[in-house]
């Protein structure tokens, strides 16, 4: 092919139409649906155990000591904490994420907090507020359950505003500002957020500049038969749950976390995988089912995660099927569907798919 810059939109002439190549993840009408396991399964996890593989493997496989199944949360959840992101989890209640973001915290030697979000619950009670001291007679800042390093912010949807705009600076900045003080937050630091979709009285929506804080947006459903009769064998006894958690090997440290994030950044992105991305973000505001596209934003979703996901698999360059892996979950909570599509019954995930299966995929 040409030097010139990949075009998704441009007629291949019949030199340039992509054959079937055993290292070149081609889409076609035949591939399979977005999301699923690309084909060239050996191209994408066959490589050398780098220390970043290495780690991703002995951290999955410790966390279902104790966690049983829910692959993509656990995938997803890894690729935004090395990835310096955030992650909104949609799902019923009683799947385990409570249970999971202990367990990873225990692995990964971080500290976790949780809060529960309610109708009442004020910024101050999540960044922390000036308490006066007797004995000093002064005001000291006391730290909210915020300044952790794994916050779990359960049913984020039932606050108000003002509430989920006390996460803002804190997920964009690493900070939080009290009376014109700026308190720095530990890092690494990962919001997970749940929300559930069943209710919806006495919820709120989350804006939309809440909702693109986040680097991906999860969806959990209820676990398989094998994976549900494993959970019922493995947690209904009366042990304490705090000594099996104990009993978990830590296998990383928040030093190491933060320097393999910085060594996936050193992870290749070839030019015309840029322009591919860059080509998916930009079709979501042009595609006739959506009232609104995805922001930049998703774009460098998708560019460091597709770099940390290649990490995880022991590779130092990206490849297309690592972008595809990911667009969902970084492109779901980005886009809102016309009111047309939704009174036909469209859903996102499923006009996504369709788009994407639209843009040709680079040969690399």
């Amino acid at each position: 092919m040409s030097d010139s810059p990949f075009d998704p939109f441009a007629p291949a002439t019949p030199e340039e139409k992509p054959g079937p190549q055993p290292d070149t993840p081609i889409q076609s009408d035949a591939a399979p649906n977005v999301g699923e396991p690309a084909e060239q399964e050996p191209v994408i996890d066959a490589g050398p155990p780098s220390p970043t593989r290495l780690l991703f493997d002995r951290v999955t496989a410790e966390i279902s000591k104790i966690f049983v199944g829910q692959d993509e949360l656990v995938l997803g959840t890894l690729v935004a904490l090395f990835s310096n992101g955030h992650v909104l989890i949609e799902s019923v209640p009683g799947l385990g994420k409570t249970l999971f973001v202990r367990t990873l915290g225990r692995v990964l030697g971080c500290n976790f907090g949780r809060i529960q979000f309610t109708a009442d619950l004020m910024p101050s009670d999540i960044t922390g507020a000036p308490i006066f001291n007797m004995k000093t007679q002064e005001f000291q800042f006391r730290p909210g359950p915020v300044f952790t390093q794994l916050l779990l912010a359960d049913e984020i949807n039932r606050s108000p505003a003002k509430t989920h705009a006390a996460l803002l600076e804190i997920m964009q900045e690493y900070r939080v500002t009290v009376e014109r003080t700026s308190h720095k937050i530990e890092r690494p630091f990962l919001v997970m957020a749940t929300q559930n979709p069943i209710e919806a009285e006495g919820t709120y929506n989350l804006p939309e500049a809440q909702l693109d804080r986040f680097m991906f947006k999860l969806l959990v459903d209820y676990p398989e038969a094998e994976e549900e009769a494993k959970i019922l064998t493995m947690h209904s006894t009366q042990d304490d749950l705090d000594q099996r958690l104990a009993a978990l090997e830590t296998i990383s440290s928040p030093e190491e976390i933060v320097s393999m994030t910085h060594k996936t950044s050193e992870v290749h992105v070839d030019p015309k995988l840029v322009q591919y991305v860059n080509s998916i973000v930009r079709l979501t505001r042009e595609w006739p089912h959506f009232h609104m596209g995805a922001s930049p934003r998703a774009g460098l979703a998708l560019m460091q995660g597709a770099r940390t996901l290649a990490a995880f698999r022991g590779r130092d360059y990206a490849v297309p099927d690592d972008v595809v892996e990911l667009a969902l979950p970084a492109m779901r909570h980005r886009v809102i569907l016309t009111a047309e599509a939704e009174v036909e019954g469209h859903d996102v995930d499923q006009v996504l798919s369709e788009m994407l299966r639209s843009v040709e995929v680079p040969r690399l």
